[in-house]
C-alpha cells in the first residue's frame, strides 16, 4: 500500500504533470514534492535569458529521480490489481505520466531541437516501441489511459515537449510581462486544464481562432509561431511517424504587403478566367493549410471590409471556396491574426466588423511592450542586448554589449519608450556598433497628440468647411506675424492666397 509520505508525493507529481510549466503553480508543486529537498531556483520555472544553462534543472532532477524510484516499488500492486483505491490508481498512473515523458522526451537537452530532426527519419518508431514497452510494462491493460491508444498518449507528450521548445526558444526574458506571456501561449495550446485537452479538446483546439494584439516590435509573430508549431498531431503507430511534419505548420501572411484583390487570390485560390490576370487555376493558403495547418494573417486590421465579411464566414462556418466557384469546402486548420491597431477605435470608426471581432477574440494575447518590460525589470534592456549581440558580434558580443548598455545609459533618458520596442532595439544595438551612435525617430508627444486630437474635434464640433478651416486659420496666422509675405511663407502658400482668405475671412468676421 501507498503510505502518507508517498500518497503526498504522488498528488504533488500529479500537479507537476498536468500544470502550467511557465506559470508560479509550477514551483508551488515542486516545493510540495520536495519538501526541504527543495533548492530555491528563483520565482520562475523557466525563463531564457542570456545566463539560462540548456541543462535540466537541479529540483527536476531530484524529483525524477524519487519518481523512477517510487514508480519501480509500486508498479506490482498496480499491474497486478491488488490496489482498486480510484483515487491511488489514478495518482499511479499520473505517476506513469510523468516517467514517461521525462525518460522519453524530455531529456532531450542540451541539443534542443534534436527530438523534432527525428520527424524526418526511422528513429521515431524506434522511440514510439521502448515508449509502448514501459507503457505496457508499468499500466498493463487495466488503465483508465488505456482507454485511449497509447500512441495518442505518445502524441500528447510529444506536443508538449514541442511546445515547451518553441514557448522557451522564441519568447525571451524574465521580467512578470513575459513570463506571464509565456503562460498564457501555453494556454493558448492546451487550454487551463490539461487533463480535459488530453482527453477530449486536442481534436477542437484548431476551431478556436486566436488574436494577437500589441505594438510593433513586441514579438507578435514569434507568439503566434510558437502557437502554430505546437498544435496537436496524431503518431501512426503501424507507419511509425507522425500524420504530419511539425515544422510546416505554420503559413503566414502579411497583408499589409498584399493588394485587396492579391489577399482574396492569395487566401482563397481561384478558378482560371475568374478575374483578368487569372490564365490558370492557383491554389490558396486555405487549402494547402490542411488539417494540421495555421494560417496567420498579420495586420488583420487593415483587411478591406468586403474581404473581411468573407473571413467572417470562413471562422464562422469552417468552409471556403475559390474564386470563381460556388462549392464550398471545409477548412479544417487554425487561424491566428494580429495587429497593433485598437480594433476598439476601428470598430468606431466603421472600419472593422465588430462580429469578426467577437470571432477572433476566444482566445486573445496581448503581447507587452518593452517599455513594459524594463519597468518591471530595467536588467532586462542588458539581457535583451546580449542576445542581440550574440547573434550579431560573435565572439565580440561582450565588448559590443558593454558599449550599447554604456550609449544608452549616457544618451537616452532614463524612462525612454521605445516607441519600436524589441525591434527598435535591435536596430539601436546595431546601430551603435557600426556607428557609436543611434539616433531616435522623432515623433510626436502624446500630449500634442492629445492636443491635436482636441483641436479637430472642436473643429468638427463647429461644423465648419474645410474652406472655413483653412481661411480661420490663414487669418489666425497672419494675426500673429503680421505680413501676407511671411505668412505665405510659412504656410507654404503664394502671397496672393493669403491675402484673398485673410480679406474674405475679416469681411466674414465684420458682418
Amino acid at each position: 500500500m501507498i503510505n502518507n509520505h508517498e500518497l503526498k508525493f504522488l498528488e504533488a507529481l500529479s500537479g507537476l504533470t498536468y500544470c502550467n510549466p511557465f506559470h508560479r503553480e509550477r514551483i508551488e508543486w515542486e516545493r510540495k514534492a520536495l519538501g526541504k529537498q527543495y533548492v530555491d531556483e528563483g520565482s520562475q520555472a523557466w525563463s531564457r535569458n542570456q545566463f539560462t544553462k540548456l541543462e535540466e534543472r537541479s529540483n527536476v532532477v531530484v524529483i525524477t529521480q524519487k519518481a523512477e524510484e517510487l514508480v519501480e516499488k509500486l508498479q506490482p500492486q498496480f499491474i497486478i490489481g491488488t490496489n482498486d483505491n480510484v483515487l491511488e490508481v489514478q495518482l499511479y498512473e499520473d505517476l506513469v505520466t510523468y516517467i514517461l515523458y521525462y525518460r522519453h522526451f524530455a531529456r532531450e537537452t542540451p541539443q534542443w531541437d534534436t527530438l523534432f530532426r527525428l520527424e524526418k527519419n526511422t528513429s521515431m518508431r524506434k522511440r514510439f516501441e521502448a515508449f509502448n514497452h514501459d507503457h505496457q510494462h508499468y499500466l498493463g491493460k487495466r488503465s483508465a489511459l488505456t482507454r485511449q491508444p497509447v500512441e495518442h498518449l505518445f502524441a500528447c507528450l510529444y506536443q508538449v515537449r514541442r511546445a515547451f521548445h518553441h514557448i522557451f526558444e522564441c519568447i525571451m526574458g524574465d521580467s512578470k510581462p513575459i513570463v506571464e506571456l509565456r503562460g498564457k501561449v501555453w494556454q493558448s495550446i492546451f487550454t487551463h486544464q490539461m487533463r480535459r485537452y488530453q482527453y477530449s479538446l486536442f481534436e477542437r483546439m484548431t476551431e478556436i481562432p486566436t488574436l494577437i494584439t500589441g505594438q510593433s516590435g513586441t514579438g507578435k509573430e514569434l507568439v503566434a509561431r510558437s502557437i502554430a508549431l505546437a498544435q496537436f498531431v496524431p503518431f501512426d503507430a503501424e507507419k511509425g511517424k507522425f500524420f504530419h511534419e511539425s515544422g510546416e505548420a505554420f503559413i503566414p501572411l502579411n497583408l499589409t504587403a498584399l493588394s485587396p484583390t492579391l489577399i482574396e487570390s492569395e487566401l482563397f485560390g481561384h478558378k482560371k478566367g475568374s478575374f483578368t490576370g487569372a490564365v490558370q487555376d492557383k491554389v490558396g493558403w486555405l487549402e494547402r493549410c490542411g488539417r494540421f495547418g495555421t494560417i496567420f494573417l498579420d495586420e488583420i486590421g487593415e483587411l478591406d471590409p468586403v474581404i473581411q465579411v468573407k473571413l467572417l464566414r470562413v471562422i464562422q462556418n469552417r468552409t471556403w471556396a475559390r474564386l470563381g466557384e460556388t462549392k464550398e469546402e471545409p477548412f479544417l486548420g487554425k487561424f491566428m491574426a494580429a495587429t497593433n491597431r485598437e480594433l476598439g477605435e476601428e470598430i468606431e470608426g466603421g472600419r472593422f466588423r465588430l462580429d469578426l471581432y467577437y470571432r477572433l477574440c476566444a482566445d486573445h494575447i496581448q503581447t507587452p511592450t518593452l517599455r513594459d518590460q524594463l519597468d518591471d525589470q530595467p536588467d532586462a534592456l542588458i539581457q535583451l542586448v546580449q542576445m542581440m549581440t550574440e547573434k550579431i558580434a560573435g565572439d565580440q558580443a561582450e565588448e559590443v554589449t558593454h558599449e550599447v548598455v554604456n550609449w544608452i545609459d549616457q544618451h537616452l533618458e532614463p524612462k525612454y519608450s521605445w516607441p519600436g520596442n524589441v525591434r527598435e532595439l535591435e536596430q539601436c544595438v546595431r546601430n551603435i556598433m557600426v556607428r557609436n551612435e543611434y539616433v531616435p525617430l522623432k515623433r510626436k508627444s502624446m500630449e500634442e497628440v492629445s492636443g491635436h486630437k482636441q483641436a479637430f474635434k472642436q473643429l468638427a464640433d463647429a461644423g465648419m468647411t474645410m474652406l472655413e478651416i483653412q481661411r480661420a486659420y490663414t487669418t489666425w496666422m497672419y494675426a500673429q506675424i503680421g505680413t501676407y509675405e511671411g505668412t505665405a511663407e510659412k504656410l507654404g502658400l503664394d502671397r496672393r492666397t493669403i491675402k484673398s482668405w485673410v480679406d474674405e475671412e475679416m469681411k466674414n468676421q465684420l458682418k
